[in-house]
């Protein structure tokens, strides 16, 4: 019975995307939590809106319009970020505003308000040919620099400053880090939804980090655990007649407070066999 939703075209599209933004979405997230940047995915993923109403207005593909959109917003919150470094998060207000500014006016000069409405929690069983090659084109670029620059990116996260010093060209690979960033966002939104991107960015590499006791493990359980939310979530929305996005990203939060629930009691344990000890 589980096999039978494979016999739709539309659903084995869904898994391929979902099964690909699962693979990169944590190599950003991952990033973006180590830079304490976590919020970036919100800026980012409400700026896409602008893309995409721009895109609905001139009569082009919405996701191009979302990645130019995505792009631009990266750029400025790391200009930003540049001129005042001590507030980093302040960058990220001011995009997230202006982002949700340009969105609700653009909106107003949308004729379909459906096609805008379907980009705020997603719509990944109507992903046609065109975003699934673009899809597996953003995948495959993402997952190989992320590969390539693994250690580079590495350093960066946990400290820029000692990275600089260790030779790494820290601006390029921001420059790089934020475009990564950005055209993940743009195709992640039409997919999983703009407002609920963040969510699919930060809860697998939570969960994550419960389990992995170095950089490598968090990011393997993270892509692991992004996997298993994305399968699950497909399946359980298929049958139970659920929007795919928002049931993604609840089965994510559920197996997180599960998580938290089980490391509290194993730490219960821990500390019960040492008194007893």
């Amino acid at each position: 019975m589980v096999l039978s939703v494979f016999a739709y075209g539309f659903m084995q599209r869904a898994f391929l995307v979902g099964i690909l933004l699962a693979l990169i979405i944590p190599c950003i997230g991952i990033i973006m939590i180590l830079k304490r940047l976590s919020m970036i995915g919100d800026a980012l993923a409400h700026t896409s809106l602008a893309g995409v109403a721009t895109g609905l207005i001139f009569n082009f593909n919405p996701i191009l319009g979302a990645m130019a959109a995505t792009v631009t917003a990266a750029l400025g919150i790391e200009a930003i970020r540049k001129k005042i470094p001590r507030y980093a998060e302040l960058a990220i207000a001011v995009i997230l505003s202006t982002g949700i500014g340009l969105a609700a006016v653009l909106s107003g000069f949308v004729s379909s308000a459906a096609s805008f409405n379907s980009f705020l929690f997603g719509s990944i069983v109507a992903v046609n040919d065109f975003e699934l090659l673009l899809v597996v084109l953003v995948s495959v670029i993402v997952l190989l620099t992320f590969i390539l620059l693994y250690k580079e990116l590495f350093l960066i996260a946990y400290d820029e400053e000692a990275a600089r010093l260790a030779g790494v060209p820290v601006k390029t690979i921001n420059f790089i880090f934020t475009l990564m960033t950005a055209v993940t966002v743009s195709v992640a939104a039409r997919t999983v939804g703009a407002l609920i991107v963040s969510s699919m960015l930060v809860i697998p590499v939570a969960c994550g980090m419960q389990l992995g006791r170095s950089y490598r493990q968090t990011v393997l359980y993270s892509i692991g655990f992004a996997l298993v939310f994305t399968i699950a979530g497909l399946l359980i929305a298929y049958y139970a007649g659920l929007k795919p996005g928002g049931t993604i990203v609840l089965t994510g939060v559920v197996t997180l407070l599960l998580l938290f629930v089980f490391r509290r009691l194993a730490v219960g344990l821990r500390q019960g066999k040492r008194q007893k000890a």
